[in-house]
């Protein structure tokens, strides 16, 4: 039976809910499935395009490793990246109150078209694709647009297990 994961923008209180993706990617379903919920403030990306994510610490025992790549998601792809502790810039660490943390876990969903990975400071940037978007991407593209157009201020981005 598939497992499902519910992704809300909290305060424009929309939600929509990804299937985990276990066969293409067992070892980051799990590690994620086993750390639900997580949040942390919304933000969107400058580089990849159409992409909404929070950062939250690390929470996997073991780090998953590469499984199901890509630089290039595709709308309702859902990501995670894991950085390093000097992966990310320091100013940037900073805005996001994780320059304490040894490194982080990005958890992102791509809501649109022609998305590429990369970063200017590291180059290229590998996500596992864990989850895809089964219900509600409309209405969640929508709203990530928003939060790149009207901003992202006190916005939280929460992943929690599926209660329907």
């Amino acid at each position: 039976m598939a497992r499902l994961i519910t992704i809300t923008l909290e305060k424009r209180d929309i939600t929509c809910v990804a299937r985990l993706l276990d066969e293409d990617a067992p070892r980051t379903c799990a590690a994620v499935w086993d750390a639900l919920p997580q949040s942390g403030d919304a933000q969107h990306a400058k580089y990849a395009r159409n992409e909404v994510y929070t950062m939250v610490p690390r929470f996997a025992a073991e780090e998953p490793g590469t499984e199901n790549p890509t630089v290039t998601p595709i709308p309702g792809d859902v990501c995670y990246f894991s950085f390093g502790a000097g992966m990310l810039d320091r100013t940037f660490k900073q805005d996001q109150a994780i320059d304490e943390l040894p490194g982080v876990v990005d958890l992102a969903i791509f809501y649109g078209r022609n998305n590429l990975l990369i970063n200017g400071d590291i180059g290229w940037v590998v996500g596992n694709v864990f989850a895809t978007i089964v219900e509600g991407l409309d209405e969640m593209a929508v709203a990530c647009h928003d939060v790149w157009r009207s901003g992202s201020v006190g916005e939280r981005l929460r992943y929690a297990r599926h209660q329907g």
